[in-house]
């Protein structure tokens, strides 16, 4: 397996656990369409790689995670029309969308700010970890907007419903702390030696079964929004096809015979 090669993603693998790092430190790690080209592509291709890849993990390079959309294309959007716009919305919704449909974790370690888009990039992933350097705000009221990138329906479901119309309205910037005591982020890290603590926590995640891990993170996101007969019935679905892996059958061997398991994914 050999991580691609980008412009404004530095890309790198340490064993089953691939990192990408979202690099226009001069910008914040701000998004424009050639970051967003290539956020896609890696997309695809971690589609294709999931076998090889267990974690996945998102930072930024600098000082942000990510300040969001590039504001200069937003002023040539504003010149746009709405259909353009919703076309524009609906690329940036795709990567987002695609990383909770992959069928491996997907960890935001935020080594800074993370704001507009940057912070709904957050949302997307299964699992946020913060530096205590971290800042969160999703402040588009502040320039006539609201979050249109899954913003507004992703943060409802993590925070809750009073919880995120006081954010939202509000348009506060969040310390580390905040973020922690409001269910924003999974664990809170000391700045020195936070991309360390963020590798050791992917580590434990891509220690286990590759294919269950998998299954959870599908499982969860399809019983979310259905009645609860129907959510027994995917989870049934799920174990049953997990029954037939040979990871299962290691699994078992290796928990009988007191020794660690050897996974293959299959």
């Amino acid at each position: 397996m050999t991580a691609p090669s980008y412009e404004l993603l530095q890309v790198e693998d340490f064993g089953a656990i691939r990192r990408v790092r979202l690099h226009r430190p001069e910008r914040h790690n701000a998004m424009n369409r050639a970051m967003r080209a290539e956020l896609a592509d890696l997309g695809e291709r971690l589609a294709r790689d999931a076998g090889a890849v267990r974690v996945l993990v998102i930072t930024g390079s600098g000082s942000a995670f990510s300040v969001g959309e590039d504001i200069t294309e937003m002023r040539e959007l504003a010149q746009r029309t709405t259909r353009e716009f919703r076309a524009v919305s609906r690329a940036i919704h795709g990567f987002f969308d695609s990383l909770e449909a992959l069928e491996l974790p997907v960890i935001a370690a935020l080594n800074g700010v993370a704001a507009g888009g940057g912070a709904e990039l957050a949302l997307s992933c299964d699992i946020r970890l913060a530096s205590s350097r971290a800042r969160f705000a999703l402040n588009e009221v502040n320039i006539g907007l609201i979050p249109g990138s899954g913003g507004c329906s992703r943060l409802v479901r993590i925070v809750g419903l009073a919880e995120a119309k006081r954010m939202l309205l509000l348009g506060e910037v969040l310390s580390a702390d905040e973020m922690l005591r409001r269910g924003l982020v999974h664990e809170l890290f000391p700045a020195d030696g936070f991309d360390d603590a963020v590798l050791a926590y992917a580590e434990r995640i891509a220690s286990k079964a590759p294919l269950a891990v998998g299954m959870v993170k599908l499982v969860l996101n399809r019983v979310l929004d259905v009645d609860l007969a129907t959510a027994r019935d995917v989870e049934r679905l799920g174990q049953s096809t997990l029954r037939q892996t040979a990871d299962h059958l290691e699994g078992v061997r290796a928990f009988l015979e007191k020794r660690p398991p050897r996974w293959t994914g299959t």
